[in-house]
């Protein structure tokens, strides 16, 4: 690999990310987190990506005869193999989000406010999309070249980098409404939101296999991803106003 190629492929997963957290720390302009928290639940949010790959191959190995080589061709129709995959990969990366923001930031006293569990997972979540998006360009721009890593970079800057959003944003929503919970409630609200991500992810990732070669299934997926981001902005505004 070049180093071009590696600067490429860093530029284009990590820039975007930032743009995408300096978006969402807005909303909470009013208290804003401590720095050292955000930039420890990113890092960690990448750290994330280094459990999932081998989680994720080890899936496959266990559905596809072919092991990781049956992933690699994964494409509609959809099989039982296919959407066992689809949603042990779901699985597998909501999980390690939610265990970044939690290592993070969340366990930390810091965490004082219900909004501050939208913003840690959505911090973690932006630092998985980064290495997760740098690893895909750096296979791009190596194979298909510039052209076609730039291509690359701006579907998952506007699709795959949202729905990490979304989904630990989903999270994130049901721990402030349990914020002010005690036992087992709040136990069940993560448990809720832990569920609802899973499905949003799940969902996503069967519009994205459905839509290869399929233009009204791409609209349909931007259309799904950006309905999302205005639900959870609504969100922000629900939290906001929340009380003990």
């Amino acid at each position: 690999m070049s180093s071009s190629t590696l600067l490429f492929s860093i530029i284009g997963g990590v820039l975007p990310a930032l743009f995408w957290l300096w978006f969402w720390l807005r909303e909470d302009r009013l208290h804003p987190e401590p720095r050292s928290l955000i930039i420890t639940s990113f890092f960690v949010g990448m750290l994330a990506v280094v459990f999932a790959l081998p989680a994720e191959k080890w899936i496959c190995e266990q559905v596809f005869a072919s092991g990781v080589l049956g992933c690699s061709s994964m494409k509609a129709p959809l099989t039982r193999e296919i959407f066992l995959v689809i949603i042990g990969w779901a699985v597998i990366e909501e999980t390690l989000k939610y265990g970044a923001s939690y290592f993070g930031a969340l366990r930390n006293r810091e965490n004082d406010e219900p909004i501050d569990s939208l913003i840690y997972l959505i911090t973690a979540a932006l630092g998985f999309a980064a290495l997760e998006n740098t690893l895909f360009l750096t296979g791009i721009f190596s194979t298909g070249g510039l052209v076609d890593g730039l291509d690359l970079g701006v579907l998952r800057f506007v699709g795959a980098t949202l729905l990490h959003v979304v989904s630990s944003g989903t999270l994130g929503f049901f721990l402030a409404l349990g914020f002010y919970k005690r036992g087992s409630v709040k136990k069940i609200d993560a448990g809720l939101g832990l569920i609802a991500a899973i499905v949003l992810h799940t969902i996503f990732n069967l519009f994205i296999l459905k839509s290869e070669g399929n233009s009204l299934y791409t609209f349909t997926v931007f259309a799904f991803v950006w309905l999302a981001v205005i639900l959870l902005l609504i969100g922000f505004e629900k939290v906001k106003r929340l009380k003990a």
